[in-house]
């Protein structure tokens, strides 16, 4: 069920919605769904310019959420429709982040001018270290 609403309301955003404050890149991320197929939680990840492009784009989605519901009752063949709830995911802009902070980590340890220790296999280090 989570998979045919994830993909439905991908859809819909797309394809279907031509409302001039969602600018960039919507991806929905997953889908939750309540055991009594009552309500979903909805998470989408926002690429946009800024911040506040990011804002508009969640809350013009949040306006049309009756539209994208009616489209998904389309595509359901189940007795219930859930009710759709909106939510910002984070988590791969916090993903993005981390990499890019182990990137400049990296970066600094590469361009160190220290050469590294070497250590066996026990994990101690070398006594025929230079």
């Amino acid at each position: 069920m989570a998979r045919v609403i994830r993909d439905s309301v991908s859809d819909t955003i797309q394809n279907h919605l031509s409302d001039p404050r969602i600018e960039g890149l919507v991806s929905v991320t997953h889908v939750e769904v309540a055991p009594d197929l009552h309500t979903a939680q909805v998470f989408l990840s926002v690429f946009g310019a800024d911040e506040t492009a990011q804002n508009r784009t969640i809350e013009a989605i949040q306006h049309a959420s009756r539209p994208i519901q009616l489209h998904l009752g389309d595509v359901l063949t189940s007795r219930y429709c859930p009710h759709l709830l909106f939510v910002r995911d984070t988590q791969f802009k916090k993903t993005l982040e981390t990499l890019h902070l182990i990137d400049e980590v990296s970066k600094e340890f590469q361009d160190s001018p220290e050469t590294p220790e070497e250590f066996d296999a026990n994990g101690d280090l070398s006594e025929d270290r230079p």
